[in-house]
């Protein structure tokens, strides 16, 4: 399984992003997808999660700022963030399951 994520950049302070990834390959069935992301010098940490019934979890900071959705028929998920804050700025990475993507560079900075 390979994922692809997409939608990476550098975004003022309030500004917005989407994220997208899309994954390939030996695919039966994914039951959960999800973001994290690595601030520079801190740990991977989970941003949002969604299963395929489409129940969501959310990181207590990003929660009313950012909305995780997903495309079962494409096997693919998103990440709609808004009201975007310097702390946001970190390495997204992508989930499927047990398979990770290679990550996306977003930077939140003035």
């Amino acid at each position: 399984v390979q994922l692809q994520a997409y939608g990476g950049g550098l975004v003022q302070p309030g500004g917005s992003l989407r994220l997208s990834c899309a994954a390939s390959g030996s695919i039966f069935r994914i039951n959960v997808m999800g973001w994290y992301r690595q601030p520079p010098g801190k740990q991977r940490e989970l941003v949002a999660t969604i299963t395929s019934g489409g129940r969501t979890n959310y990181a207590e900071d990003v929660k009313g700022r950012f909305t995780i959705s997903r495309d079962n028929a494409k096997n693919a998920v998103y990440l709609e963030m808004n009201s975007l804050e310097p702390e946001d700025t970190a390495v997204y990475y992508c989930k499927a399951d047990l398979f990770w993507g290679q990550g996306t560079l977003v930077t939140v900075s003035s």
